[in-house]
């Protein structure tokens, strides 16, 4: 059979697919679980979650997303008796290990919204990395924007920032 019998639309969306898989098995970081926290009118900021799987040694080193004026790698953590949340210039992916960014740990804090983020659509959020080598990558996300993680239950439901 050749190219010549299927239609122009269907040949184009074959190569685009078969681009997308090839990218997807090469790609450094693999993104499971990601999704961004619903807001309500007038909320300024949210957060961003997912499990991040470096193949190699790398750092996270940037975020952004058009719908946020700043974008950020954050983390939360007691000290003492006070829940205290700091911007991370990096974070450390090590080989092979799956890193959690989740409510009350490490997340994405996507602040200054430029408008409400809707339960059931999505946002683009652009993750940087920088390898050992010093070498830089992007990776595009949509994530799902809802108001509890996916397939959660029990007390990870319940958690509101």
């Amino acid at each position: 059979m050749t190219f010549a019998k299927f239609p122009k639309a269907v040949l184009m969306l074959s190569l685009a697919l078969g681009g997308m898989a090839a990218l997807a098995q090469t790609a450094a970081v693999q993104v499971d679980g990601a999704w961004a926290r619903a807001t309500v009118q007038g909320q300024k900021g949210t957060g961003a979650f997912m499990s991040l799987t470096a193949r190699d040694a790398t750092r996270l080193v940037g975020v952004s997303s058009p719908v946020a004026g700043v974008a950020e790698v954050h983390e939360m953590k007691m000290e003492g008796d006070v829940m205290k949340m700091r911007a991370l210039p990096s974070l450390e992916l090590p080989a092979g290990k799956k890193v959690e960014l989740k409510p009350g740990g490490y997340h994405v804090m996507l602040m200054d919204l430029k408008a409400p983020l809707a339960k059931d659509s999505t946002v683009p959020v652009t993750l940087l990395f920088k390898d050992a080598k010093g070498v830089e990558s992007r990776l595009e996300l949509k994530l799902p924007v809802t108001t509890t993680a996916p397939g959660a239950t029990g007390a990870a439901a319940e958690h509101k920032h």
